[in-house]
């Protein structure tokens, strides 16, 4: 069959016609030949994944980095030529990587160029995201394992119309009450790799729970405000009809983030694209938009903002000078639907002006890349972040509740009150670190923030702040570039060496002198670092490189691709730090997801939970909810070889008190349907027009 596969394909270019042209199958299972670069789908039926493919491949999941279509015969067919932006093809020197995938590096840990490029071309194609996200269940022989079914509950819809058509549903409560209740909303930004990249644009929202009229929905579904349309962002779908992203998938998504914390002011992502555009998503009532261009032959690979939205940071691979950066972006949120020249209105009590650099309550619409910091020589290929400032959200509000945007506007007249002397020194963060690993080069990078933050703190809170005038995108405009204010840009304070692959990393929200990384290794293992006195929270604390240092570490699943905040906790032990003392981990090589908790020293931690469930068929990443006066306490998993976003009840819905006639009532609510022991119950699904590998989630206003 090999020897077949290869004549036919020789057979074709004495033809004078590409390989790529040619219709080439295999069998699962079987060997194959292209003769030349080509775009290779392996799947059966509507699952597919791409790859693309020179000289001896395999039909198998190994190969491909995935189970496409669990429990399905397939088949592999060369599809068409190389896109021009990846056209050129891997070095025979490269190494294979252990998901089946070409990497960027050889055998010696070197980058190869043309390997290098070629990534960074398809880094949102399904190879990029194959070489990102590493080895599925069926590479580890777990894609067969016996997994319960968990308990769903029966969906009740509501606002149908007249014809019986309906836009929501809801599982938990009832009966409806269409009367006065405390409504909450959690809402996300889904990245999946679009089935039709020419009708999806590969950034969707959801809205993924929400309390309202006796009811409590934990299904994921799309938001009723838009009244019934369809999956693509909002957002996007405007940019797009600007002309800032071609709509024939030469500009996928490759990454999103967006801020964490308990205040929930985080109702903005930022999403990076192919094409370098950086762009803002966010739900029907927080939309405003905010766009950023970075530099050319900079592909990004993964996006952190900081805990109040001053700040985002986006990890580069330069293509052209072959070396990996991080990306600084200043932020500023503004009264939703407000132009950066005003007028503005109150907000939930945000800045009745333009202050990138500065807590905001998230709306952003206004970003600025402000430069590059380079990573060392021998951290090309940076894969992803994250970011804290040991700063507490809560610190930004007044008496009252109130955030102090509004209070304090504008600033030129109440910026003595932000210095060591004044009432509100305590309202903004110092510093910060970030940490950037790299998976093929198998590195942490850790990178001091206090020059960021200490020269916008400078101008803000002096005299300088009534002279730095409107705000723009050249260099010597507010927020000022590193090349005009080098002393503005991070520093690379330690690098350190891994034994395995790092796949995700996370970091505590609100600790300072305890600050913790925690960095996930392929192989199935969460490690734990000191941050080194690096995030200083609301005092000007210096750290010590030599302070950051391994701690021990926690044995989780394999392939653990995904690590998110813990956002809220049944436990009583728990409830009032999840964010600090707990983190949860999607591990795609076991199809599962655990819930790590962390001593109270943080030196080591422990899996209190487990989730696994049949209908979970390849997760990548995983989100928790918001809970606020109402807890829901809901996961939503991204199911990239499912094509699904799940969620999952592991903890009593509590409705905010208002009376015994409502349900759901404190301090009991309405708890979880248990399945052989676990308590955990399946929420629902939406089924995504593609496959999904990223998501994140905040309440919204």
């Amino acid at each position: 069959m090999k020897f077949a596969l290869a004549l036919i394909a020789f057979l074709v270019l004495l033809a004078g016609k590409s390989a790529a042209a040619a219709t080439v199958q295999a069998q699962e299972g079987e060997n194959f030949v292209v003769a030349a670069s080509a775009r290779v789908r392996y799947g059966a039926g509507d699952r597919w994944v791409e790859k693309i493919v020179r000289g001896p491949a395999s039909c198998t999941n190994e190969f491909f980095g995935t189970d496409p279509a669990p429990y399905e015969r397939k088949s592999c067919t060369v599809i068409g030529p190389v896109p021009a932006r990846a056209s050129r093809a891997m070095e025979a020197s490269s190494k294979p990587a252990a998901s089946g995938v070409a990497d960027v590096v050889d055998r010696a840990g070197k980058i190869v160029p043309a390997a290098y490029r070629a990534m960074a071309a398809a880094m949102s194609e399904a190879e990029g995201i194959a070489y990102r996200y590493g080895p599925d269940a069926a590479h580890y022989g777990a894609v067969n394992a016996k997994l319960p079914t968990l308990y769903e509950r029966q969906d009740h819809l509501a606002r149908c119309n007249e014809k019986g058509a309906c836009l929501t549903s809801w599982q938990v409560g009832g009966p409806r009450k269409e009367v006065d209740f405390s409504y909450s909303t959690n809402q996300s930004s889904v990245v999946f790799l679009a089935d039709d990249p020419v009708q999806r644009a590969g950034v969707g929202d959801l809205q993924t729970s929400a309390f309202e009229t006796n009811t409590y929905a934990q299904k994921p579904q799309l938001p009723w405000q838009h009244g019934g349309g369809g999956l693509d962002s909002v957002n996007v779908v405007k940019y797009r009809a600007a002309g800032l992203l071609p709509n024939d998938g030469s500009a996928r998504p490759v990454a999103a983030g967006r801020c964490s914390g308990p205040a929930g002011n985080c109702p903005t992502s930022v999403i990076a694209f192919q094409n370098g555009l950086l762009a803002t998503t966010g739900s029907n009532t927080a939309h405003n938009l905010a766009t950023a261009q970075l530099a050319p032959n900079k592909v990004p690979t993964a996006v952190a903002m900081t805990s109040n939205s001053e700040f985002a940071f986006v990890t580069v691979w330069d293509a052209a000078e072959l070396k990996g950066q991080v990306a600084v972006v200043a932020l500023a949120g503004l009264c939703d639907g407000c132009k950066l020249e005003g007028p503005y209105y109150e907000w939930w009590n945000e800045w009745q002006g333009v202050y990138p650099g500065l807590p905001n309550m998230g709306n952003i619409a206004f970003m600025k890349v402000l430069g590059y910091v380079d990573l060392p020589a021998d951290m090309k290929a940076p894969t992803e972040i994250a970011v804290t400032t040991g700063m507490h959200p809560f610190n930004t509000v007044l008496g009252g509740g109130l955030f102090m945007g509004q209070a304090h506007s504008p600033l030129s007249r109440h910026w003595r009150s932000f210095t060591r002397s004044g009432d509100n020194y305590q309202r903004y963060a110092k510093g910060g670190v970030a940490v950037v690993v790299s998976k093929s080069e198998q590195k942490a990078a850790f990178i001091d923030l206090k020059p960021l933050f200490g020269y916008f703190n400078g101008v803000y809170f002096s005299e300088a702040v009534g002279s730095i005038g409107p705000v723009g995108q050249d260099e010597r405009q507010w927020p000022h570039g590193f090349g005009f204010k080098p002393q503005a840009r991070p520093v690379v304070v330690k690098t350190i060496a891994l034994d395995a692959p790092p796949t995700a990393v996370k970091t505590t929200i609100a600790r300072t002198k305890d600050a913790r990384a925690w960095i996930a290794t392929q192989e199935g293992s969460l490690r734990i670092f000191s941050l080194g006195g690096y995030a200083p929270g609301a005092e000007p604390r210096s750290g010590s490189p030599q302070a950051i240092a391994a701690e021990g570490k926690v044995a989780v699943g394999r392939n653990p691709t995904s690590l998110a905040n813990s956002k809220g906790e049944p436990d009583a032990d728990m409830r009032d730090d999840p964010l600090n003392r707990q983190v949860i981990v999607t591990s795609r090589g076991d199809r599962k997801i655990q819930w790590v908790r962390f001593s109270e020293d943080g030196k080591s931690g422990r899996v209190v939970r487990t989730l696994q469930d049949s209908r979970i068929v390849d997760p990548i990443a995983s989100e928790d909810i918001d809970n606020f006066a109402n807890v829901g306490l809901t996961l939503s998993v991204a199911d990239y070889g499912g094509r699904s976003v799940l969620n999952y009840r592991y903890g009593p819905v509590v409705f905010a008190d208002r009376g015994a006639q409502w349900a759901c009532q404190p301090p009991g609510g309405c708890p979880v349907k248990s399945t052989g022991g676990v308590a955990i119950e399946f929420g629902g699904g939406f089924k995504m027009q593609g496959r999904p590998y990223q998501i994140n989630t905040s309440n919204v206003p």
